[in-house]
């Protein structure tokens, strides 16, 4: 039996159903239309799973991490590392994945979320994607990008196989020394050494998350095994057992104080996979 719990960045969640790990696009592509309500999970960062786990087959695309180059344009398997894209690209003095190389998703799941830090996100690279789009693979090139969004967010029948990304030529030895500046600040600013999903919350119009968290008083609040990060407020941490519903706890928490002291309306960046819902 697989738990979620191991196939997700935050450390939570109970058993799959059925989990298949298609090895190339085609296989993929049955899958998707054999299995019905199946669930398609890439790196699995950005994603709370509930304790009692998904009775619905999931697919997860961890081996369709194929990575080709052609001069400064590279294609990838939706299930291919960020990190290991931005490696690979700095490795040929490719420039324009630098800020991507600390973040622990799949390119699929960057796309769709249009990820981004450091003043790069996805929607300055990507050119086009392979999409199974409930009945065939089609190219789609207008991704109607915006923050943390995109085309994808309102065709969720839509599945990302690959996807195409437009590099620049750069200087291999600046290109690597900007990832390791980027690695360092990382490092100092993120509890990189807790289980987290990310940034929990999505930036708020005119200001950021993490601010008027810590502005509330609310770093270092637990509810259970889930902690609001003494480090980055921005992040919910698994310190050790936390369940689903404690970071479902804890996010009503600071979602509550934020908008009684502040007025503003902390909405969720982080997907829910299971019989859960947010309780607000």
């Amino acid at each position: 039996m697989t738990l979620l719990s191991h196939l997700t960045t935050f450390r939570i969640g109970g058993p799959c159903g059925r989990l298949y790990e298609p090895s190339d696009t085609e296989r993929a592509i049955e899958l998707l239309r054999g299995l019905e309500g199946a669930v398609v999970l890439g790196g699995g960062s950005n994603l709370l799973a509930a304790d009692e786990g998904v009775s619905a087959p999931i697919i997860r695309t961890a081996n369709l991490n194929r990575i080709t180059f052609d001069g400064v344009t590279v294609r990838a398997g939706c299930g291919a590392g960020l990190p290991e894209l931005a490696r690979a690209a700095a490795k040929r003095g490719l420039s324009g994945l630098e800020w991507s190389s600390g973040i622990p998703g799949s390119v699929g799941g960057a796309a769709v979320m249009n990820a981004g830090a450091y003043d790069g996100e996805m929607s300055q690279v990507v050119t086009e994607a392979l999409v199974f789009d409930g009945n065939d693979a089609v190219t789609v090139r207008d991704f109607d990008f915006a923050y943390r969004r995109s085309v994808f967010h309102s065709r969720p029948e839509w599945t990302v196989l690959e996807v195409t990304l437009k590099l620049a030529e750069g200087d291999r030895e600046v290109i690597t020394a900007r990832m390791d500046e980027l690695r360092v600040r990382r490092n100092q600013k993120q509890p990189v050494s807790l289980p987290s999903a990310g940034s929990f919350f999505r930036r708020p119009e005119g200001g950021y998350a993490a601010e008027l968290i810590d502005r509330c008083g609310l770093k270092g609040t637990r509810v259970g095994g889930a902690q609001i990060s003494e480090k980055h407020a921005g992040f919910i941490v698994n310190t050790g057992g936390a369940a689903c519903l404690d970071v479902l706890r804890l996010a009503a928490l600071a979602r509550e104080t934020v908008f009684r002291r502040t007025g503003v309306e902390l909405e969720p960046e982080v997907r829910l996979l299971g019989d859960i819902e947010w309780s607000f």
